[in-house]
């Protein structure tokens, strides 16, 4: 039987499903294998919680049903943290880099995890493109780390944020995440590595080879900068008056918003506790996420900055119905498929989350608190507004529910059409 499948596998599916095939089974594998540790070690008993513990941690999601982090021994919270690093960068892009794949086949496992719309090569081999993105990825999280450490965290501690920030993962080896330390330099050391995080890893290195031009040119990185840009100043209005300095309500501004534009999920403030503004401008971050080909979850900024360059055409074409008018991204032409393929995404993106949220609220929870979880598990961003805000424990659901969840997380970290294509009949014809 085993043979049979093998055989059909290969003759009947394409280079491009076998791809996607092969990505979702190593996930669901390395997530299964991932919650062993948790199980047998006696601190999470329940085989639904290890696992929904375990794709969280993979997925870079960082949600968790523990309610004293404190109290795991230092082994188990540094194999929870390896968990969201090894997913932030993907399991399949690591194992392309140290595997001798050449040619489409490696370049196709890539795109099947890669977050975002489109995989660039930064050179012709992919293997040295993923060894590239994974030293880089490594050196970030080193250089971070030692900062950290030389701010005041031991280096246990250090090590561990240091993986949850440039994953974008949010676990942290406290309870109160970097409220526990109550220190401005952390934060701001965590902020602009979130930000780091959350940005495409091949302008960073464009950038790092003297290269500027890339950056400034990319359609993407000036929204991603606008976004930022404009949040931390509403938020930053909006805080002031009850903040203790404008030092701190800027520091608190900059840090969630972060937090959660990057999906990252550390917390230094109960923003549970702002006015109606700041907390609205952190539900609409809810909905964006970061850069393609960065660390971080959700629908990603490109995907906007396609949309709206779209919109404007439609506006035109209303005024000039016979004018051609083409989307220009960085200077080139782009394709009518990557606006269908951009449009798909956005609208499969809300339909999930709509059974999502259905399937959570059929526990018998609010329609605010259901909504709040379909997109934080989605978009993998971990923490949300009022009972999943910060400091409060995840609600304990049913089990079929989080295994709706877990599935749903691992759907927001395989961009969706990795894992929806199997549905389809043509995919098995």
């Amino acid at each position: 039987m085993r043979k049979r499948f093998r055989r059909y596998i290969k003759t009947r599916l394409g280079a491009n499903s076998r791809g996607y095939l092969l990505v979702f089974l190593a996930w669901v594998a390395v997530c299964l294998l991932g919650a062993l540790p948790f199980y047998f070690s006696g601190y999470i008993p329940n085989f639904t919680d290890a696992v929904f513990e375990s794709v969280s941690g993979f997925t870079t999601t960082g949600i968790t049903v523990l309610h004293d982090i404190e109290s795991l021994p230092r082994p188990l919270l540094f194999w929870r943290a390896m968990t969201q690093w090894l997913g932030g960068m993907g399991i399949v892009v690591l194992t392309v880099s140290l595997l001798p794949l050449t040619g489409a086949g490696g370049f196709q496992l890539i795109k099947a995890e890669a977050p975002g719309p489109d995989t660039e090569k930064i050179v012709p081999r992919i293997t040295l493109t993923a060894r590239i993105l994974w030293l880089l990825y490594i050196a970030l999280t080193a250089i971070q780390a030692l900062l950290l450490f030389c701010f005041g965290m031991d280096w246990f501690d250090a090590i561990v944020h240091a993986f949850s920030t440039m994953a974008t993962g949010g676990f942290s080896s406290r309870n109160d995440s970097l409220a526990y330390y109550n220190s401005p330099a952390l934060e701001w050391i965590c902020a602009v590595f979130m930000l780091l995080a959350g940005f495409n890893f091949s302008l960073i290195w464009q950038t790092l080879r003297l290269k500027p031009r890339e950056l400034l040119r990319n359609s993407e990185a000036r929204a991603y900068g606008g976004i930022i840009l404009t949040a931390v100043i509403i938020i930053t209005i909006a805080i002031l008056p009850q903040a203790v300095s404008v030092e701190a309500a800027l520091r608190q501004a900059v840090f969630n918003t972060a937090s959660i534009l990057t999906t990252t999920g550390l917390f230094n403030e109960n923003y549970n506790m702002w006015p109606a503004l700041a907390q609205g401008v952190l539900f609409f971050l809810l909905f964006i996420g970061g850069c393609s080909g960065s660390t971080a979850g959700g629908v990603k900024v490109v995907r906007y900055v396609i949309l709206a360059r779209q919109t404007k055409n439609e506006m035109k074409r209303i005024i000039y119905p016979r004018g051609v008018f083409n989307i220009q991204l960085d200077g080139k032409s782009g394709k009518k498929d990557v606006v269908y393929g951009v449009a798909g995404f956005v609208f499969l993106y809300l339909i999930i989350a709509f059974f999502a949220a259905f399937l959570v609220s059929s526990a018998g929870v609010d329609i605010f608190t259901s909504v709040n979880t379909a997109l934080i598990c989605l978009g993998n961003v971990g923490l949300g507004l009022g009972r999943l805000g910060p400091f409060n424990v995840f609600p304990d659901f049913p089990g079929y529910v989080k295994w709706g969840l877990s599935l749903v997380m691992i759907l927001g970290r395989l961009e969706l059409w990795t894992v929806m294509v199997f549905f389809t009949r043509e995919f098995w014809r």
